[in-house]
């Protein structure tokens, strides 16, 4: 099965890799090699969600007419 590229992932089951990676690595039977690409994996789920939690974040903002946050009243729907 091919591993999806984590911006097309939902931020539950971004998460829910995450959480498994993070299992994976303390039990410290990974290579060196493995530890490495689940590392580098880990991180850009980690990075895809916080994106997802910033968009969210800006969609609450837009409707709840927060006058803080004015200027993010044009809601970019892009993950970067």
């Amino acid at each position: 099965m091919a591993t999806k590229k984590p911006e097309n992932l939902s931020f539950e089951q971004a998460l829910e890799e995450l959480s498994t990676i993070v299992g994976d690595m303390e039990q410290g039977d990974l290579s060196l090699e493995q530890s490495l690409k689940q590392f580098e994996r880990g991180i850009a789920l980690a990075n895809a969600s916080t994106g997802k939690l910033q968009q969210a974040e800006q969609k609450v903002s837009i409707l709840m007419g927060n006058d803080e946050k004015a200027a993010l009243t044009s809601f970019n729907n892009e993950v970067e």
